[in-house]
């Protein structure tokens, strides 16, 4: 990463302490809509093939879902930290502390907040559990970057960043 800033700016630390817990989180994600799905769509807890699926799925590889972490944590970033590059920490914590700590509660909140919504739970499980050899990503993802357009009324394009959007 070409750094502009001094070292210690919150921007890159925030991404840092981010980028660290990119696998953890997502861990959670799958988890917490696995288990979300099961609950919601399989009240009865009667064992068919999808639920057996979802029950048996285990996987360390969330690279299908590493665009829209990283959409998510560029949010975040747009709405809690986006006033200053300086913040001074009067309690005497590390940063990248603070900063774990308010990233994966806002993660672990959004995540429950998202699996309100049936087309986020069929999208994730969609992209993990249910993930095809033969499958391009590209619709799922699309849907999850849709969601957070629709979510959060901001648009992530590559070129010119995060805009604010109105939506319908």
């Amino acid at each position: 990463m070409l750094r502009k800033f001094f070292p210690r700016d919150k921007n890159y630390v925030l991404k840092e302490v981010q980028s660290s817990l990119e696998i953890s989180l997502l861990q959670y994600l799958v988890d917490y809509v696995k288990v979300e799905y099961l609950l919601r769509f399989n009240a009865l807890g009667l064992m068919d093939e999808t639920a057996e699926r979802i029950k048996q799925h285990t996987t360390s590889d969330y690279s299908h879902l590493s665009e829209f972490y990283q959409h998510l944590a560029a949010v975040y970033r747009y709405k809690n930290y986006s006033d200053n590059q300086l913040e001074f920490i009067f309690d005497g914590r590390d940063p990248a502390i603070k900063y774990n700590e308010e990233w994966t509660a806002t993660f672990r909140q959004w995540a429950k907040e998202f699996c309100r919504h049936e087309q986020f739970i069929r999208a994730i499980l969609e992209l993990t559990v249910f993930y095809p050899e033969d499958y391009t990503p590209q619709m799922a993802g699309l849907r999850l970057s849709t969601f957070i357009t629709r979510i959060f009324e901001l648009k992530i394009d590559n070129n010119k960043g995060i805009i604010k959007i109105r939506v319908a």
